[in-house]
């Protein structure tokens, strides 16, 4: 299962109190020793079960709470029990696509953009340039 999700503090404090708050979510995921990665608009994490997902986002969240009085959260998940490495699967499944070979599984997802709820914009991509895979 993959777990999108952004937080972010408001109700006063400096864009450097933001940027902390944010470095304390993120060293929750990171510490989770689930599969992780963090754009500069998402972190992803990757689990084997709803429950344990949950559990890192709700202590980033309770990290963030610690030093801010409001906390904004978007969520995103992919739910498909026994389906592990999809972290950097799904791209490498976008990324095989886009040099023309064949994916084998059928697996299906978002094209991003507008028609698949990507957060990066019309063309389906994160600010990295990689496509949303969803």
């Amino acid at each position: 299962m993959l777990f999108a999700f952004s937080i972010a503090p408001s109700g006063g404090g400096s864009s450097d109190s933001v940027s902390a708050a944010v470095a304390e979510a993120v060293r929750v995921v990171r510490e989770s020793g689930l599969p992780n990665e963090t754009t500069s608009m998402f972190t992803t994490i990757e689990s084997q079960t709803w429950d344990e997902g949950m559990d890192v986002v709700k202590r980033a969240v309770e990290a963030v709470q610690a030093s801010a009085p409001r906390v904004s959260l978007v969520l995103k998940a992919d739910i498909r029990p026994g389906h592990d490495g999809q972290l950097t699967s799904k791209v490498e499944r976008v990324e095989s696509a886009l040099r023309g070979e064949a994916h084998g599984d059928g697996a299906g997802g978002s094209a991003g953009g507008a028609a698949g709820g990507g957060a990066g914009g019309a063309a389906g991509g994160d600010a990295t340039g990689r496509p949303d895979a969803g």
